[in-house]
């Protein structure tokens, strides 16, 4: 599983350790991510995603995974989040067509 962050594509960043005697020795910024479990309200099921907390931040301040997703273009989506959008579509669109 890759250190990616789903929502923002945050990711593992390289760079420098440098000591008191400014010695460089590579060291790896990892990014801060978390297993979270969010509630669809399309899909009524609870949707586990590996989230950095600043993506964690940004659903909530759009209102929900379902709200974030849809309101988001396709193109700035990685595949899984295009994934599970999809299946949002089209459980909002059979919600909608069992209640006409």
């Amino acid at each position: 599983m890759a250190r990616r962050c789903l929502i923002s594509g945050k990711g593992v960043l390289t760079g420098n350790n440098v000591s008191h005697s400014k010695r460089h020795t590579r060291r790896r910024f990892l990014p801060n991510l978390q297993k979270i479990s969010l509630v669809s309200d399309a899909l009524g099921v609870p949707v586990r995603l590996r989230v950095s907390t600043r993506g964690i931040r940004t659903i909530e301040i759009n209102g929900g995974i379902d709200a974030y997703l849809l309101g988001m273009s396709d193109a700035s989506l990685s595949q899984e989040a295009l994934r599970l959008k999809r299946r949002i579509e089209k459980a909002a669109q059979k919600r909608a067509s069992a209640a006409a």
